[in-house]
């Protein structure tokens, strides 16, 4: 399920996330219990637990005992929470890193957001095309571009770069995410779920090996087999595919900076 961010009403969005307005109004009457904050983080421990489908302004409310309509003088919308939500999450990151070089830095960064993504895993529900512009957001982009301009490498050069590091742990964070909630929602291992079908391949294709020489020779290489058998395949798998893909990545800037 995609979820876009960013859809309330912008200026209202804006001045929640930034904070350039007062976001607990003082009201009339007995004291509220009630604040923006509380909220966020209620709505946080909600999708931490049960994902996207079991978050809703009445799922909070109920969570803090108060009704879905309390909650609006607050947050306007689910959208606007949506925002808050992303934003509040991402304060967890590191600000800022100076380690023993770019190249480790980047690293523990990359690092840093796997074990983000694992930790809120309906954080990459959230489309990034739409992204939701909040302090925290540009704080986490700060810190990569600062540890990448120690690379000497042109700004043009260094904002796709930062493009092809957000994918290179989004993508297989979101594989690994998914593995373990497929596990939860189906009621089977995925290894379970593997063997199972994998075992009739050469009952429905008893030519695989004719058909796909290829991945023939990669499985008698062993290509597939995996070293931990108390983690899933496609979890091992996405968790490899990261480490591998950043090594490259890495390797191939290292590349760029002697061409410059």
């Amino acid at each position: 399920m995609v979820v876009y961010a960013a859809q309330g009403d912008p200026r209202r969005s804006m001045a929640l996330l930034w904070r350039t307005e007062s976001p607990d109004v003082e009201r009339p009457g007995p004291k509220q219990g009630l604040s923006v904050e509380l909220i966020v983080e209620t709505a946080i421990t909600i999708a931490d637990a049960e994902g996207m489908a079991g978050l809703s302004m009445r799922a909070v409310g109920d969570r803090l005992g108060r009704t879905a309509m309390a909650l609006y003088t607050y947050v306007p919308s689910k959208s606007e929470l949506l925002d808050l939500m992303y934003d509040k999450a991402l304060a967890e990151l590191p600000a800022s890193r100076d380690g023993d070089g770019w190249r480790a830095d980047v690293t523990q960064w990359a690092e840093d957001l796997w074990d983000f993504y694992l930790r809120h895993p309906w954080v990459l529900q959230i489309s990034q095309a739409r992204p939701v512009l909040g302090p925290n957001e540009y704080v986490v982009l700060e810190a990569l571009v600062k540890i990448l301009r120690r690379t000497g490498l042109r700004p043009v050069v260094l904002r796709r770069l930062v493009s092809a590091l957000y994918a290179c742990v989004r993508e297989p964070a979101r594989t690994a995410s998914e593995t373990r909630l497929a596990e939860k929602v189906t009621g089977q291992s995925g290894d379970e779920w593997w063997y199972a079908r994998s075992a009739h391949l050469r009952e429905v294709s008893p030519d695989f090996a004719d058909r796909f020489p290829t991945l023939t020779w990669m499985e008698a290489g062993h290509a597939f087999r995996m070293e931990d058998e108390t983690v899933s395949y496609l979890e091992q798998e996405a968790r490899e595919a990261f480490e591998l893909s950043l090594t490259v990545l890495l390797d191939g800037i290292e590349v760029a900076m002697k061409a410059e």
